[in-house]
């Protein structure tokens, strides 16, 4: 049995809209079309089963966001702490006191500006992480509903030729 690769869900959306375009016009009509109803639920049930994996990348994007964020902290505490190690130990040392004030506080001075610096760089990957999922989001989700918009306008025609197949359209 041959394993399918998984399919993007913004291809799958692409493939709904494709088989709206493809569809055939409903007569004297340029805007309705007709086409395979259990096609078109199959497809979005298609969809709808894959937005599930799109949802939990976000939380893996999530939680190495998190794990950033921490080995940053981690980073930035280690940091800190050998420079206050540093710092005590020079400080402790008679001849060079006032020396190792200084030295103490630049190490600790450098390390808080690397801590933001890391920090930094860790919201702004977030941030651009976070922002690429919810333009995909967006975009499925404006896809989604086109095509729900499609489909009970759709509905709409089929309903209306239903209830008096005699009389004619009023066009």
């Amino acid at each position: 049995m041959e394993r399918q690769e998984p399919v993007d869900p913004l291809d799958r959306i692409d493939e709904i809209i494709e088989l709206v375009q493809e569809s055939r016009s409903v007569p004297m009509s340029r805007t309705n079309f007709m086409f395979d109803r259990n096609e078109m639920v199959e497809r979005l049930d298609e969809l709808r089963s894959e937005l599930p994996s799109e949802l939990r990348k976000a939380a893996a994007v999530l939680e190495e966001r998190d794990r950033i964020i921490e080995a940053g902290r981690r980073e930035a505490d280690r940091i800190i702490s050998e420079g206050e190690t540093e710092h005590a130990r020079l400080v402790s040392v008679n001849e060079i006191t006032v020396s190792a004030e200084h030295e103490g506080a630049r190490i600790i001075a450098e390390a808080r500006t690397e801590a933001q610096r890391l920090r930094e760089e860790v919201d702004d990957y977030v941030d651009t992480a976070l922002a690429n999922f919810e333009q995909f989001l967006t975009r499925a989700l404006a896809s989604i509903e086109r095509g729900r918009d499609k489909m009970h306008a759709l509905r709409e025609i089929g309903n209306f030729q239903g209830e008096d197949s005699e009389r004619p359209l009023p066009f």
